[in-house]
């Protein structure tokens, strides 16, 4: 494994922000730190880097390449770090700040000169601002400046590149854009990477493997279909975008809410060592927008009657909002909340206040009693 994080605790006075982490990261894999604030990834990120110490244990170790480096110090490490706010030294031009980490070194270990431009140009043009490198920093757009923060890193060839929100202070449009970036980056320079973000689309972009943490703990590792489509816990579905939520009840194998049901067996939680909803359970279903489907008659007894309160056609997909009018449906919310198509959209000239159907294509069924 490139990186290695063993029983990784650390608290701040009586708030816990790890407790008890292990994570292994794969050779020139990208792997994404996802969650919200205060869940543990930035710390458990500058724990690797070394610009944080772990609660002492016998059992927490850090290792990069399979060395174990939990009492070297952060330059010794060899670890590329870029961070939200770019860091750039503002008094240097583009190509004094990508050179700096090799400017730096020790004489015995340091470049010639001619291998310093050689790097820094090589470099220049991988992050496509070979023009711009007599400016500085000021004279820069925020995306311009992230990718010399990100070619700076890179100069010193790290063992591993660790990035801490580095989209986070960019507008939508250039976030998008950096991300695309990014990917085709990490194909041409697979180096082993840490992304630490709290968005969600960002992480299932562009990470090979994505762990959810939530509260100093991992809740799930795994690929962004693993972790989309089978979840493991209320939490990464809940986090995952936007879910309706229902109570019922397990009976025959389904997981039913009033009218609706679905086949429990394919709706269950992802990991084995959660409790499985058995029959006569009550249970917690989640069902995301796009899981739902609205026909304008009622085709069988598996749909719920509903009315139109709103239609958003703006976007890729066309979201409406639904007021149940079905009492044996209990939900925790007073409206559904349903994606279609745009092509499904025109088919079923919805206005609003119509009248409609709604049927479950699929969901995620937990236990009524059952918290991580």
């Amino acid at each position: 494994m490139a990186i290695e994080a063993r029983h990784v605790s650390r608290t701040f006075g009586s708030w816990a922000a790890l407790r008890d982490v292990s994570l292994a990261v794969s050779h020139g894999e990208l792997v994404a730190l996802l969650g919200p604030s205060g869940s543990g990834k930035t710390t458990l990120l500058r724990i690797i880097a070394g610009l944080e110490q772990p609660d002492p244990s016998d059992e927490t170790a850090v290792l990069i390449n399979g060395v174990n480096i939990s009492s070297q110090r952060p330059d010794e490490r060899k670890v590329g770090f870029v961070f939200q706010h770019y860091a750039l030294f503002r008094h240097m031009s583009v190509f004094e700040n990508i050179a700096f980490g090799l400017r730096v070194r020790p004489k015995k270990v340091r470049p010639s000169e001619p291998a310093i431009r050689r790097r820094v140009g090589e470099l220049l043009e991988l992050i496509q601002l070979g023009r711009w490198s007599d400016q500085y920093p000021s004279q820069l757009s925020g995306g311009q400046r992230q990718r010399v923060a990100l070619a700076r890193a890179l100069a010193i060839e790290p063992n591993v590149l660790l990035l801490d929100e580095p989209f986070g202070a960019l507008d939508a449009r250039v976030r998008q854009e950096l991300r695309r970036w990014l990917r085709t980056l990490h194909s041409r320079i697979p180096v082993t990477s840490l992304l630490v973000t709290h968005d969600q689309e960002e992480a299932l972009e562009v990470a090979d493997r994505v762990a959810i943490m939530n509260h100093g703990r991992i809740e799930q590792f795994g690929t962004p279909d693993e972790v989309f489509h089978h979840p493991a816990s209320e939490f990464v579905v809940t986090f995952l975008g936007n879910v309706n939520l229902f109570h019922g009840r397990v009976a025959s194998g389904k997981a039913v809410i009033g009218r609706l049901a679905v086949d429990a067996s394919r709706a269950l939680p992802y990991m084995a060592t959660l409790p499985v909803p058995a029959n006569g359970d009550k249970a917690r279903v989640f069902v995301r927008p796009h899981e739902l489907d609205i026909d304008v008659n009622r085709t069988d007894d598996t749909s719920v009657r509903a009315r139109v309160l709103r239609i958003q056609s703006a976007g890729s997909l066309v979201r409406v909002e639904l007021a149940s009018e079905e009492d044996e449906t209990v939900r925790t919310e007073d409206t559904l909340n349903v994606e279609l198509t745009h092509q499904r959209h025109r088919e079923l000239t919805l206005r609003l206040g119509d009248t409609v159907f709604v049927r479950l294509r699929d969901a995620r069924v937990f236990k009524e009693d059952y918290t991580i």
